[in-house]
C-alpha cells in the first residue's frame, strides 16, 4: 500500500519542516542538534530498515535480509544509480545524495549516526543532527520512491512540503498528475 509509506515521509518531511522554525535549514547549522532531530532521525531510520526490507523481497523473495549491508547489495545490484538519486531543499537550496557513501561499497554516515543514537544516545545524543535528519529523512524518500515508483505514476500523490525530486519529472499530465522516471531511466 503506497500511502501508507508515502504518507509517513509525508509526515516526517513536515515534522522537518516545522524545525526550520527554531533551527534554519542551511549547512552552517548541520551541526545543530536536539531532541527532535533524535525523534526524527530515529523514526526515518526505522522505517527505512522496514521499507528497504520489503524494497530487497520485491527484488529476490528467495533471500532473507537482516540488515543494511545486505540492503545495500540487493538493492545496488538491482538499481546501479540508486546511490546517485539527488534529493532537493528547494526553499534552502540544498541537494542531498543520502546514499552515495553506498557507490564506494560503504553505508552512509547518518546511518552510522542512527544507530549510535538509537543504542548509545547517551554517548552520540549530538550525531542527532540537523545533516543527518536530512539526509535520513531523504534516504527514506529513496527508498519509498523505488519500493513505489510503478504506484506513484497512477496516483496522485500528495507533495512534500521540504523535500523534492521534481529534477526526475518526465512530464506533467492532465489534472497535474505527475509522471516520474527513476534515475535508471534518464538518459545521459
Amino acid at each position: 500500500m503506497i500511502c501508507q509509506h508515502w504518507q509517513y515521509l509525508i509526515t516526517l518531511d513536515s515534522d522537518l519542516h516545522k524545525c526550520s522554525r527554531f533551527v534554519d535549514i542551511n549547512s552552517q547549522n548541520f551541526r545543530t542538534y536536539s531532541i527532535e532531530f533524535v525523534r526524527i532521525l530515529l523514526a526515518a531510520g526505522s522505517e527505512i530498515d522496514v521499507v528497504a526490507k520489503i524494497l530487497c523481497n520485491c527484488i529476490d523473495s528467495t533471500k532473507s535480509y537482516g540488515n543494511i549491508n545486505e540492503y545495500r547489495d540487493t538493492i545496488i545490484a538491482k538499481f546501479p544509480k540508486f546511490p546517485s538519486m539527488i534529493i532537493d531543499v528547494p526553499q534552502y537550496e540544498l541537494q542531498l545524495t543520502p546514499w552515495n557513501e553506498w557507490s564506494q561499497h560503504r553505508n552512509p554516515n547518518w546511518w552510522r549516526a542512527y544507530n549510535d543514537v538509537k543504542h548509545e544516545r547517551d554517548n552520540y545524543f549530538a550525531d542527532a543532527n540537523l545533516e543527518n535528519t536530512l539526509n535520513a529523512v531523504a534516504g527514506l524518500f529513496v527508498v519509498v520512491w523505488y519500493l513505489h515508483h510503478e504506484e506513484s505514476n497512477r496516483k496522485k500523490l500528495n507533495k512534500t512540503v521540504l523535500l523534492s525530486a521534481d529534477q526526475y519529472i518526465d512530464g506533467i499530465q492532465w489534472a497535474n498528475t505527475y509522471y516520474y522516471k527513476m534515475p535508471e531511466e534518464l538518459t545521459s
